[in-house]
């Protein structure tokens, strides 16, 4: 925003002038280079500069100020911008010029040039110029670029000592905002019928907003914690598990054969009663009952999708320390029965 009075003039309050609109271009040039993606920041970013008075470069102030704005808004930036207006006076007549650093009013009004270059400490990432004379000669241009990249180094300096980095997260008073890619053919199971999935995550942890794209990508939007125990129910229920993986899950059918075991939010495996101790037990009934968490490694998915899990390989020391021993006798329980009919019901629901 350039009000007239900023520049000692009179005019119209309200809109934006051309002034602003220029400036505001090469700012937000400067800047835009090193936003985040929206994959890692999903945010829309709005940067207001209020320029009360002006006696300089107002646009490279603002790249300077943008830069503190938005490492303090935590928004991720790749590295910290700063800006400098470069000034020229020449005669021409007699061959001799000389190049000035961050140039005030009188300097831009009876000047030869106004040369505006913002950047980071590895690079430029916008540039303007204005000329009063026929030609800058490249020597004039090197000259220029050189001055402004020290100028440039030593605010950036100034900058980072007031803020180091972008701050780790966003304002506590501001919504989150996660991303997560699910499987499309996983869409459907989020949403669940007539949103019943989808809602149900809303409500149990207060999440603003569950948005899901045709792509698959998934934007969670909450306060207070909300956000990220929404995106948790939504990774559990559409991940992909693989073999190998360690899971505390509970206990929720018993068979004679065996335990189910949940370790998703709609998804559960079989510990076999030969997988619960490095020893042979009698009953499954001696080591677990439903509602017990147990320790379990995922050891094979069979042909038809089918979990099966194990709490000896992911704590072998476990039935020990519930008092388990090996069973006395040599009765001729077949451990290896009720494979066939261990599942009724469908891995995913």
């Amino acid at each position: 925003n350039f009000p007239p009075f900023s520049v000692g003039e009179t005019g119209r309050m309200g809109g934006i002038n051309r002034r602003a609109t220029g400036h505001g271009a090469l700012a937000e040039k400067a800047l835009r280079a090193v936003l985040p993606t929206k994959d890692v920041f999903p945010y829309t970013i709005r940067i207001v500069s209020e320029c009360l008075a002006s006696n300089g470069s107002t646009s490279q102030a603002t790249v300077c100020a943008g830069t503190l704005a938005l490492m303090d808004a935590g928004v991720p930036i790749t590295k910290p911008v700063a800006g400098i207006a470069m000034g020229m006076m020449s005669d021409s007549k007699r061959g001799i010029y000389k190049v000035l650093t961050d140039i005030q009013g009188p300097e831009d009004h009876h000047g030869d040039m106004d040369f505006k270059v913002a950047g980071t400490k590895d690079g430029v990432t916008a540039v303007q110029m204005d000329v009063k004379v026929e030609g800058v000669p490249l020597k004039t241009l090197f000259e220029a670029f050189a001055q402004a990249k020290k100028a440039r180094m030593q605010i950036l300096d100034v900058i980072t000592a007031a803020i180091p980095a972008p701050r780790a997260d966003i304002s506590t008073r501001a919504p989150k905002i996660l991303t997560l890619k699910v499987q499309v053919d996983q869409i459907g199971l989020v949403i669940g019928p007539g949103g019943k999935t989808i809602n149900g995550i809303k409500d149990r942890t207060g999440a603003d907003d569950i948005t899901i794209e045709e792509d698959g990508t998934v934007f969670v939007t909450g306060s207070n914690g909300a956000a990220e125990a929404a995106y948790k129910e939504i990774h559990d229920l559409t991940r992909e598990y693989e073999v190998g993986e360690r899971f505390d899950g509970e206990v929720v059918r018993m068979m004679d054969f065996g335990a189910f075991v949940k370790i998703g939010p709609n998804t559960d495996g079989l510990v076999h009663v030969s997988e619960v101790a490095p020893f042979r037990i009698e009953s499954i009934a001696d080591a677990v009952q439903i509602g017990d968490i147990v320790p379990v490694l995922l050891k094979e998915i069979d042909e038809k999708g089918r979990y099966n899990l194990s709490i000896k390989a992911a704590d072998p020391e476990w039935a020990a320390r519930k008092g388990l021993t090996p069973s006395q006798g040599g009765g001729s329980r077949d451990h290896g029965q009720g494979r066939e009919e261990r599942h009724q019901r469908p891995r995913r629901i």
